[in-house]
């Protein structure tokens, strides 16, 4: 792919993830468990999804919010050594960079220990209107983990990002504190691609079939709906009619951290091609299926070629 001069911008949550695998439960008090790894790695929906746009040869740059601590370094001499644009991340003194304990069980499933950290009071006044001119799509990443900027503000910056003639992507995160929809409304209509996990819109919907779900968002204003479903795939429906299921690329799981949002940066790079919307989607199971294949959110995640062989065949290499 030739570098795409108008990529993504992502703005949302930053996170040091400390991976731990495997694990098969917490020790007693006081007793020690030994694992097979321990290991540190960029995360966060918009700082994996922004690496997984950047390695496709895809302009990419962040927005957001890091305490100047050790993890918050870490971040940001990560991204910039893998091309993100970091001039939109702001390193705040006397605040702590978000983290959070990532526990993989043997079979790859995952269960988190997060500290909100410094995206706590990301917000607003966080987020620089000029980038929008080194940009095609805005993508908010991990609502729901934002609550200084989730609900109202998050949808102000979506309007002015339109009004621009950007187009707009969100993705959430699992929400601890109960808002769900209340958080996300007033930011759906002015989104053009939604793509959360099937879990976290039955949340929100209330609703458990996929159509059905697709369908409530679609009426909220959102031009796409991409779902996506673990071990079924995902599903897709635009406000055009268009909808389908796509299955699954088999690969032997090692780890599902950060899978979801490298499902994201496969839509958004297929989006960015102007592809039909089932071949989106077709990509974007397949980079969720490469990530998922190494331990770590990004560690999987390979070039743009590479990326398109693996597509292609519909199996691991």
């Amino acid at each position: 792919m030739d570098k795409i001069s108008k990529g993504v911008l992502c703005a949302g949550i930053a996170v040091a993830d400390v991976v731990v695998k495997p694990v098969t439960g917490l020790p007693e008090e006081g007793k020690l468990q030994l694992v097979d790894e321990i290991e540190l790695h960029c995360g966060g929906c918009a700082v994996n999804t922004a690496i997984g746009l950047a390695r496709f040869g895809i302009n990419s740059g962040l927005s957001g919010r890091v305490g100047q601590d050790g993890f918050g370094s870490f971040l940001k001499e990560n991204l910039a050594r893998e091309g993100v644009s970091t001039s939109g991340l702001k390193m705040v003194a006397g605040e702590r960079t978000s983290a959070t304990a990532v526990m993989v069980s043997p079979t790859g499933e995952r269960s988190f220990l997060h500290f909100l950290g410094a995206n706590r009071n990301y917000s607003a006044a966080d987020f620089d209107l000029q980038l929008f001119a080194d940009y095609r799509i805005l993508h908010l990443a991990g609502i729901l983990l934002t609550p200084s900027f989730d609900g109202e503000p998050a949808a102000s910056v979506m309007r002015q990002a339109k009004e621009a003639g950007l187009v707009t992507s969100l993705d959430t995160a699992w929400d601890a504190t109960g808002r769900w929809l209340k958080a996300v409304d007033p930011i759906l209509p002015y989104t053009d691609l939604f793509l959360p996990s099937i879990e976290e819109a039955r949340m929100l919907s209330g609703l458990k079939n996929p159509e059905e779900i697709a369908d409530f968002f679609l009426k909220k204003g959102v031009k796409v709906v991409a779902l996506k479903m673990g071990s079924e795939g995902s599903y897709f429906k635009s406000a055009l009619g268009e909808d389908g299921f796509v299955p699954i690329y088999p690969v032997e799981v090692k780890d599902t951290t950060g899978a979801g949002d490298a499902f994201v940066a496969g839509f958004l790079a297929g989006y960015l091609q102007d592809w039909p919307l089932p071949r989106v989607a077709r990509l974007a199971n397949a980079v969720g299926a490469l990530a998922a294949s190494k331990v770590g959110a990004t560690a999987g995640i390979r070039s743009w070629a590479e990326t398109l062989r693996f597509a292609d065949k519909g199996f691991e290499e």
